[in-house]
């Protein structure tokens, strides 16, 4: 296997479908346009969703992109070697254009041949199929012939896994077009990892009654985080040279080695410069909250790696290194998002230790419900959902 730079990756990714046909598109601000059902744009799809419902688009009908996502439904989950907010999803789409034959071919021919993944640890899984949508049984033909062509015996069941809707199908809350997916895994010390995934939306959901779509669109999405640590052949994504120069100035200045809080600080100041480059500044709503949510939680793991003063700036600036190749903006704002990033752990520092002080009385008291964990929030600027961290840390529990 190639040991690739997470860059060389990106690189690699779309010049090989600029060289088949595809058309570069920029990545979108992470800020959604005209959508409030969600904060931050979560999937290297999201910005195209009015033409894969019909819209033209400027650019073409064979699109490829490297979108910046944020998600924010596992923050708390952050710290572990598998969960992070803020990532890059690669991403290729044909609007009406090619369909699954070429689609999956272009997926396994990237993969093998651009990257070096060994065909013999590549699986697929397909849609099996139920009583409103008929199985993928193209996919699966598809998907044989591919693996014949690289020498692989390709047996339904064990190199091709049909998966129900559950696993293998794409669709919105709302209903609109949809249809089954297929996703790739590489196999990992005997675990199947997921590297990407081919949605097929060729039918349109009106209630709970699925029909033809009239039109078959592409989208592809592959993590590119998670692509490189395969490539690299690291158990996480803190250990690729996406987050590595990262994590190591946390190290560097923590007095304690707490592993989980490097992280949580890695991940938080990066998916903040982003954010910030992108246009919000912290408050008390929408994007600003979770922003603000993210400095101050990593502020506070700061203090639990007792880390001497202000360090906020420092870890920004080199995030602002890793990822201003790739988005020139980071270094045209570097100023603005460093004062922005440092003013906040400023303010939040201020009371930070008296906010911790009066938690801890409330605690020994068994006083926490949640009119006091409001009280620390507008008093403290304590987070609610930091406050929620440190009662779990306690083994304590808000009522």
């Amino acid at each position: 296997m190639n040991n690739l730079s997470y860059k060389e990756i990106r690189t690699k990714y779309i010049e090989f479908f600029k060289k088949n046909g595809h058309t570069e598109i920029p990545s979108a601000t992470l800020i959604p346009e005209n959508d409030p059902s969600v904060l931050f744009v979560n999937a290297g799809m999201f910005p195209l969703v009015p033409f894969l419902q019909g819209e033209k688009h400027q650019s073409g009908d064979k699109l490829v992109n490297s979108q910046r996502c944020v998600r924010t439904g596992d923050i708390d989950e952050v710290g572990d070697a598998y969960h992070y907010t803020a990532f890059n999803m690669l991403g290729n789409w044909s609007l009406n254009d090619y369909f699954k034959k070429e689609a999956l071919a272009f997926t396994l021919k990237f993969f093998v041949e651009e990257l070096g993944f060994d065909i013999n640890r590549i699986y697929a899984t397909v849609f099996q199929g139920d009583d409103t949508s008929p199985k993928d049984t193209e996919s699966i033909e598809i998907w044989g012939n591919l693996f014949k062509e690289y020498g692989v015996n390709a047996k339904i069941g064990e190199r091709i896994l049909e998966k129900g809707k559950e696993d293998n199908w794409w669709e919105l809350p709302t209903g609109g077009p949809c249809g089954p997916d297929s996703e790739i895994f590489y196999e990992i010390n005997g675990e199947l990892v997921e590297i990407g995934n081919n949605v097929f939306m060729e039918y349109l959901k009106v209630g709970n009654e699925y029909k033809p779509l009239g039109r078959h669109n592409v989208d592809f999405g592959g993590g590119l985080e998670r692509i490189t640590c395969v490539s690299q052949e690291v158990d996480n994504f803190y250990e690729t040279d996406i987050c590595k120069p990262i994590i190591q100035k946390v190290k560097d200045l923590s007095k304690k080695d707490i592993l989980e809080s490097q992280r949580i600080i890695t991940d938080h100041i990066k998916a903040a410069t982003w954010i910030i480059m992108d246009g919000i500044t912290p408050s008390k709503t929408q994007q600003g909250y979770i922003l603000r949510r993210l400095i101050r939680r990593a502020v506070r793991h700061g203090r639990k790696l007792e880390i001497d003063g202000l360090f906020t700036r420092e870890i920004a600036k080199i995030t602002i290194e890793q990822f201003s190749p790739i988005w020139k903006e980071l270094k045209n704002k570097e100023k603005y998002i460093l004062d922005t990033i440092e003013d906040e752990e400023t303010k939040f520092s201020k009371t930070l230790q008296n906010g911790l002080t009066e938690l801890d009385r409330l605690i020994s008291r068994e006083e926490i419900d949640g009119k006091k964990a409001f009280m620390l929030y507008e008093t403290y600027g304590l987070p609610i959902e930091v406050i929620q961290e440190i009662l779990e840390e306690k083994n304590s529990k808000e009522d």
